[in-house]
């Protein structure tokens, strides 16, 4: 008779087996490359509840039983305001996963929703300020996140198609507005459609996003809805059915600047011009 495993064992099983190479391999490959976790460490890993969070969170648990770096883990979750079933399903699937998260409550959708036009970006501010805060009052003094591989080439693009700039996500930084904490992004070397393979293998559902505008979605769709990030998801599948390297080159160019191309670039806040290379001598 086959042995059964209970669906904490078993997803936490398909990352050591079926998704070594294509979850765990890319996970531990971030971490050590950035040196994203470091001896002393106490990291706050914000579950918001979605498939990247949820993957992240059972990620960093395993890591921390087995690996050689001293750290200690606190799994975050804040509710911003979901409805019932959304509150709901966060819940359980902390439980199902076998999962040791601590939950915090904040009133974020009902400020924003006073907001006109879109509030995204106030909402983003404020949840990230929420969870710093919270991380640093349990004694963390890093989150982490769950943003991956296609965040990274997303936000390029939209950077420079609707920002008129070249900005990309780091997979470290340090916080301006909290003293000694900074941010950290484990899965940066890992693609969404492995992430999505592993929760279709593992049957799990998890919430789609962080928003009100979409709460009545319970299911994780990543293609509904019509965000600029769904329109750089389809340019990109677009581009690679002539070109099936393309997310590749993307991720690299953000390692491949070539500032003596550039017109002008920003540097710790301060402008600088290619004309400065052209300076007459004092």
């Amino acid at each position: 008779m086959p042995r059964e495993f209970t669906p904490a064992a078993k997803a936490r099983r398909s990352l050591q087996t079926t998704y070594v190479k294509r979850i765990w391999n890319p996970f531990v490959a971030a971490a050590k490359q950035y040196r994203l976790i470091e001896a002393g460490d106490r990291i706050a890993v914000c579950v918001s509840g979605g498939k990247d969070s949820f993957l992240l969170a059972m990620l960093m648990a395993m890591l921390h039983e087995h690996s050689d770096v001293p750290f200690e883990l606190v799994l975050l979750s804040m509710n911003p305001g979901y409805n019932d079933e959304n509150a709901r399903r966060v819940h359980d699937n902390a439980a199902l996963l076998g999962l040791d998260v601590v939950f915090f409550d904040a009133d974020i959708f009902d400020t924003v929703a006073k907001m006109d036009g879109s509030p995204c970006y106030v909402c983003a501010r404020m949840r990230r300020g929420h969870l710093y805060k919270e991380a640093q009052a349990r004694g963390c003094n890093k989150i982490a996140l769950g943003h991956h591989f296609n965040d990274v080439i997303e936000t390029t693009l939209m950077s420079m198609l609707y920002g008129a700039q070249i900005q990309s996500m780091p997979p470290k930084l340090k916080s301006r507005n909290y003293e000694g904490m900074q941010l950290i992004r484990p899965l940066y070397h890992v693609r969404e459609d492995d992430i999505i393979a592993w929760k279709n293998h593992n049957q799990l559902q998890f919430i789609q996003c962080a928003c009100r505008f979409t709460e009545h979605c319970t299911a994780c769709t990543p293609d509904d809805g019509g965000s600029k990030r769904q329109e750089m998801k389809r340019l990109i599948r677009e581009l690679r059915k002539t070109h099936p390297d393309v997310e590749k080159c993307i991720f690299q160019s953000t390692r491949n600047v070539r500032l003596d191309t550039m017109i002008a670039y920003t540097h710790h806040g301060q402008e600088h011009s290619f004309l400065e290379d052209f300076s007459p001598p004092e």
